[in-house]
């Protein structure tokens, strides 16, 4: 069976405001990266065909490094589709020499409303295999928080 990583946040606003978050860089770069990270967006086309680079700077260098240096992890996110303002869906490919960090991976974010917010779910499937489960799954489970704090701004 395929490896299909998961996370959901119940957020305090509209699947537009939701959705708004995901084509903006400044708030991209705000929200996205994981806690002991710090994030830089370059090259942003965020509409249907384009997507941008995301350059992921540790705090502390972790164990065996980062995926593209000691202390980085460098991805090219292709974004696959737009629907306003319900899905986001990118193609994820990491800078790496590690053919085990290696390969594409799709992030599929969806929007649901609820009568209090949004449900906002992360499935991430094709996972390379040398990323870790664990680590992989409380990335995603930050990145969430994140964007529930930067939407409550």
């Amino acid at each position: 069976m395929p490896r299909i990583d998961r996370a959901v946040a119940d957020v305090d606003a509209s699947p537009a405001e939701v959705y708004a978050a995901f084509v903006d860089a400044d708030a991209l770069a705000s929200w996205l990266p994981p806690g002991g990270m710090t994030g830089a967006i370059a090259d942003a086309d965020l509409r249907a065909g384009g997507g941008f680079t995301m350059t992921l700077r540790y705090d502390e260098a972790p164990d065996g490094g980062g995926k593209t240096t000691e202390r980085s992890d460098v991805s090219r996110v292709a974004i696959d589709e737009l629907v306003e303002p319900e899905r986001v869906v990118w193609g994820v490919e990491f800078d790496t020499d590690d053919p085990d960090t290696a390969g594409r991976m799709t992030m599929t974010w969806t929007f649901t409303a609820r009568d209090t917010g949004t449900r906002v779910a992360i499935d991430a499937t094709d996972v390379p295999p040398g990323i870790d489960v664990e680590a992989h799954q409380q990335g995603l489970d930050a990145s969430l928080a994140n964007l529930t704090a930067w939407l409550a701004g």
